[in-house]
């Protein structure tokens, strides 16, 4: 279906669109469409970036398919968790997705990503697959990592993207180890730092972004602000929950992160802002439908009608939508069978992941020493072997 509708756009375009293709893929096969973001951006010492944004119609249509799909990939997570498929921690995206798809839409694949738990789309966003990150989540040998990292530690070298971190706000000091790296090897490119509002108060985030902004680090620090930490609403846990202006020596900028080319537009504007200058925060301003993680419904510290309403007023995948009826695009039928596909290749995913086997017992002792093979583990005596890993 998404194939037919860009043959009908342009009958030279691409005859199919991958299930995470961005606007690179398609980009120069129509003519621009000039659109306005939903809100003007909060600056903090600095000139905010034009609030009118070009796409086209590639990009958008790949944009819906792209989150309609990180969408169904979640819902279906959570089927699977409940029927005690995916153990441990899981942490669901399903809200946030104009963060993922709108800062791929920015940046290379050259360029890092790093986050904390909730990383199962922006794996996917880098181009990971379905099949991998269902693998992972079930803890199967052809999952991303293995099967050994499950939700919260999802990684993909290939296209620089780091985790996955379950340590809140860990992962912001390694971000900006990699920046370093980005700068040192004189490579270019920049590092997209992710956190939430529940990391945003914490110390190694000060002490790392104080270290980025003295030797001018290409780190743009997103704060990825659903506006719960936790079960803690953000106004409970900060005293100044305005993060984008945190930074206080740092620029910063406050986006509509329920807006795909806001995202966009912000996302490029801070990688060539840091290139040439240092850190700046970016808060994204979005929202989780689902709770922290699945052992939280969700709904005992904030009410029913409230997500209601930010599902009915601000949903990122509905608003491409409407931006793609509104343009004449495609048509709503289109629309629903690219979504029928969708449902289709998501439980295709499924049953082929369940097909792959546990890992084996010996991977238990894999990546855990720099030299695997033949180490002995003593007793609390340390005089009795006890075991030689294999």
């Amino acid at each position: 279906m998404a194939a037919a509708i860009l043959r009908r756009l342009n009958p030279t375009a691409a005859p199919r669109v991958a299930p995470l293709a961005l606007a690179r893929a398609f980009s120069d096969s129509t003519s621009p469409l000039t659109v306005e973001t939903s809100l003007p951006f909060a600056a903090h010492n600095i000139d905010p970036p034009s609030r009118t944004v070009s796409t086209t119609a590639p990009e958008l249509l790949a944009t819906f398919r792209s989150m309609a799909l990180m969408r169904r990939a979640e819902i279906a997570a959570d089927s699977l968790y409940k029927a005690k498929l995916i153990r441990g921690f899981c942490h669901l995206y399903d809200g946030q997705e104009a963060v993922a798809v709108g800062m791929e839409a920015a940046i290379t694949r050259r360029d890092a990503i790093i986050t904390a738990y909730r990383d199962h789309c922006l794996y996917l966003a880098r181009g990971g697959s379905l099949v991998a990150a269902f693998a992972e989540l079930m803890g199967r040998v052809d999952g991303c990592s293995r099967g050994k990292g499950g939700s919260m530690h999802f990684y993909k070298k290939d296209a620089n993207f780091y985790g996955g971190h379950g340590i809140v706000g860990a992962q912001v000091p390694l971000g900006c180890g990699l920046a370093f790296a980005q700068r040192y090897r004189k490579e270019g490119t920049v590092t997209f730092d992710l956190y939430g509002d529940g990391a945003a108060n914490q110390g190694q985030l000060f002490e790392a972004l104080n270290m980025a902004a003295l030797w001018k680090l290409p780190v743009v620090l997103v704060c990825e602000n659903n506006h719960y930490g936790m079960g803690t609403a953000e106004w409970r846990a900060s005293k100044s929950p305005a993060y984008y202006k945190r930074g206080d020596y740092v620029p910063g900028l406050k986006v509509d992160g329920m807006d795909f080319l806001a995202v966009k537009q912000a996302c490029k504007f801070a990688k060539d802002h840091v290139l040439e200058n240092g850190p700046i925060i970016l808060e994204m301003d979005t929202y989780r439908y689902h709770g922290h993680s699945m052992s939280d419904p969700g709904s005992t510290y904030r009410t029913r009608d409230e997500i209601a309403g930010i599902r009915q007023e601000r949903d990122p995948i509905e608003r491409v939508r409407k931006l793609v009826l509104a343009h004449d695009l495609a048509t709503a039928q289109e629309l629903k069978d690219m979504e029928k596909e969708i449902r289709k290749e998501v439980d295709t995913a499924i049953a082929k992941a369940k097909e792959s086997p546990m890992p084996d017992e010996s991977e238990l002792f894999k990546n855990v020493y720099v030299n695997d093979c033949g180490l002995e583990s003593f007793g609390v005596d340390r005089k009795v072997v006890r075991t030689v890993l294999p």
